[in-house]
């Protein structure tokens, strides 16, 4: 797939808010930049980039940025991301990094996670937090899903974590394809089922948790089915949400049976976990 390649600059308090934006349109990656940002354009179809920059457009007129765009031909791709993707450590509980990167020692677990062009690298604070997060978790012999998996790296951690069957779904055709190639990476396929698709696609109906780390556009329609199946007792970890939108998450889950019992923020972006009454 080829790609347009917006190198923002922008204050870096207002980074992640138009982050935040920008995902509500076609742009599906995104780096920090010494000067701002870089957001990745799909070039699904013709007009993509003219729809991308009536949205820069009027986003221009709540923030002060500036932006230049590239465009770079899918074969392309990976050479970029080699050029800028850096290992994650999270403490000494785990560690990502891709498979031209060397072993990272003094880390309990690691990951294999070779991004493509799906999200979900461990760079992003909400993906961080989510790998934190997990630490505390009891996940052996559990049943899980991943909604909305991108490069599958939380699946893969669940998994590494002793977790025994993972459903892994995503809307996006390359992110379904990364969580299989990933799976594969690290020796984990026999526990995760991957599916291309939305939420109504997802054939377990009894899940012990959740992770949900999307963004609070897709996460608030979503809570009524995640509560359905969720089991009581059970758990929800949500993330992709700003701290701004907190009472707004917290109540629309609340709605459906679910209690906050722990919260984390990093930068503008909270991991929040709630429990299935």
């Amino acid at each position: 797939m080829n790609y347009w390649q917006y190198d923002i600059e922008i204050a870096p308090e207002l980074s992640d808010v138009l982050v935040a934006y920008l995902s509500e349109g076609e742009f599906d990656t995104f780096e920090e930049t010494e000067n701002g940002l870089r957001a990745y354009l799909p070039a699904r179809e013709e007009d993509a980039q003219a729809r991308a920059e009536i949205l820069l457009n009027d986003l221009k007129e709540q923030f002060a940025f500036t932006w230049t765009a590239t465009f770079h031909p899918s074969q392309n791709w990976n050479e970029i991301w080699e050029s800028n993707f850096q290992p994650v450590v999270v403490n000494d509980f785990c560690a990502v990094r891709a498979d031209f990167h060397a072993p990272i020692p003094g880390v309990r677990y690691e990951m294999v996670i070779n991004p493509k062009m799906a999200f979900g690298t461990g760079h992003h604070e909400t993906t961080w937090q989510c790998m934190a997060a997990m630490e505390n978790l009891d996940l052996k012999g559990k049943n899980l899903l991943d909604y909305g998996c991108g490069t599958g790296i939380l699946a893969i951690l669940a998994a590494m974590l002793g977790a025994d069957n993972i459903e892994a779904v995503d809307i996006e055709s390359e992110s379904y394809e990364n969580t299989l190639e990933n799976s594969r990476i690290n020796d984990v396929s026999g526990q995760i089922t991957a599916r291309c698709g939305i939420l109504s696609d997802v054939q377990g109906d009894s899940f012990d948790g959740i992770f949900a780390n999307i963004n609070r556009h897709i996460i608030l329609p979503s809570l009524p089915r995640l509560s359905e199946i969720c089991k009581p007792g059970g758990w929800l970890m949500a993330s992709g949400i700003l701290f701004s939108d907190e009472t707004v998450v917290d109540e629309a889950a609340a709605a459906v049976g679910f209690r906050k019992t722990n919260q984390t923020r990093k930068g503008d972006w909270l991991c929040i976990l709630y429990e299935k009454n």
